[in-house]
């Protein structure tokens, strides 16, 4: 098979392999940045902590938080089944996430490095019945591995945006070598499915996107209690998800809208986790009074903004507000998805920059069910008429709850598809336990 591989494929894994004595430096650098777990790491050279379960596996793999929580549906259904479930992730975030909201039947291990040894040990234990990747998340060595060793394989909720999609045509032999592996490729949207064909895949369905089937994210009732009540009276927006550049925007847009609320409450949630004593820093220097939720610090009556540097809390703050504004999108990021908090109840507000939502964003926006904000000075002003107008917020909650239950349904019609394997398996199950 090596010899029919486009050349950079042949080049990319003679690199990996003759590269794979200097990964212990490459997982000493990501254990100093807190990027890996350090009971853990031998995960990344394909050395699994758990055993494997008898029967059938389901391997399920994307590469972050996002990915994960997209397959919640997916695997809460295949549990229902029966099946039992692998599932990898690339980061320390995505693990703690799994460990948190998931059944703990659910085996999480970390991708292996993409080296040829390291991907033949993980395929060698885990011997995968099914691979299910979301998105797009691609490591050649471990499909080329995979598919040589006919483990049927699936893009599902798969997305390939604007901006990747020409950089892939660039190495057109190089994709349509690794997208011709899978059996057949799950997408998003027409436009997705599109672009897929177009670089070789060669089964290509539509079936939506999965995130927009997500149940709302729990919250620990007790804690929610608590913040309301430390809350109680006062006006609190929530801008989730935040990335670098973008905080500074942020706190514009409260000392804008304080000229109209004095007791208002900013919520910053970073993406990253990591960045929270950094926003803190800020947000202090700035003069304005900050408390750190990381370490266990709760917003008294005279703290301005709230650093919410926790993991897999986003459920508790989108009950705790009425409006929330979407992060990645007043820089050029490409905005995080909206959906867990429309279910929530949130009215929705989000920047120019939604590459990575633009089909559900438009839909938003077109029903009145999000608005775009260009600049913290119009942040600050939408968010002041969300507070004070409750027929307009309320409004645009029911809009955008009617533009998700529209989009929705991907879980199904991806079960369906799904459906011809699954009967394999049982059938393989059944087999196995006579």
């Amino acid at each position: 098979m090596a010899d029919r591989l486009p050349l950079p494929l042949r080049l990319y894994r003679r690199l990996s392999a003759a590269l794979t004595p200097l990964t212990p430096l490459l997982i000493r650098r990501r254990l100093v940045r807190g990027k890996e777990i350090a009971e853990r790491v031998s995960e990344r050279r394909g050395i699994a902590t758990v055993a494997r379960p008898h029967g059938p596996l389901i391997w399920i793999h994307g590469a972050s938080v996002g990915e994960v929580l997209a397959a919640a549906g997916l695997i809460e259904r295949l549990r229902a089944m029966n099946m039992r479930i692998l599932l990898t992730s690339g980061t320390a975030t995505s693990a703690a996430i799994v460990a948190r909201r998931f059944p703990p039947d659910i085996i999480h291990q970390f991708i292996p490095l993409d080296t040829p040894r390291y991907v033949a040990r993980f395929l060698d234990h885990w011997q995968p019945s099914l691979a299910l990747f979301i998105e797009s998340d691609l490591w050649p060595n471990l499909i080329l591995a995979s598919a040589a060793r006919r483990l049927p394989m699936m893009v599902i909720n798969g997305r390939m945006s604007p901006r990747s999609f020409p950089r892939w045509q660039r190495a057109s032999a190089t994709i349509a070598a690794l997208l011709g592996r899978f059996d057949i490729c799950l997408a998003q949207s027409p436009a997705d499915a599109e672009r897929f064909a177009a670089l070789g895949s060669p089964n290509v369905v539509t079936t939506g996107n999965l995130k927009l089937d997500v149940l709302p994210p729990p919250a620990d009732d007790a804690k929610l209690e608590r913040l309301m009540a430390l809350t109680r009276g006062r006006p609190v927006w929530v801008a989730a998800s935040t990335h670098h550049g973008e905080e500074e925007l942020l706190l514009e847009a409260h000392r804008a809208l304080q000229a109209q609320f004095p007791q208002l409450l900013t919520v910053i949630v970073p993406r990253h986790p990591d960045r929270g004593e950094a926003v803190a820093c800020m947000v202090a220097a700035s003069g304005l009074q900050v408390a750190l939720r990381s370490r266990d610090e709760m917003p008294g009556a005279g703290t301005a903004v709230y650093v919410a540097d926790t993991i897999g809390e986003l459920g508790l703050f989108y009950r705790l507000a009425p409006v929330v504004f979407m992060g990645g999108s007043l820089v050029e990021h490409g905005g995080q998805n909206p959906i867990e908090a429309i279910k929530l109840g949130a009215a929705i507000l989000h920047g120019p920059h939604v590459t990575n939502f633009i089909d559900v964003y438009e839909a938003l926006d077109r029903a009145g069910g999000a608005i775009k904000v260009d600049s913290a000075e119009m942040l600050a002003r939408d968010v002041a008429r969300l507070f004070v107008d409750a027929a307009a917020r309320q409004s645009a909650v029911k809009a955008a709850d009617g533009v998700v239950t529209g989009l929705g349904g991907a879980l199904e019609r991806t079960l369906a598809v799904l459906e011809p394997y699954l009967l394999q398996l049982r059938i393989e199950k059944d087999a196995a336990n006579a």
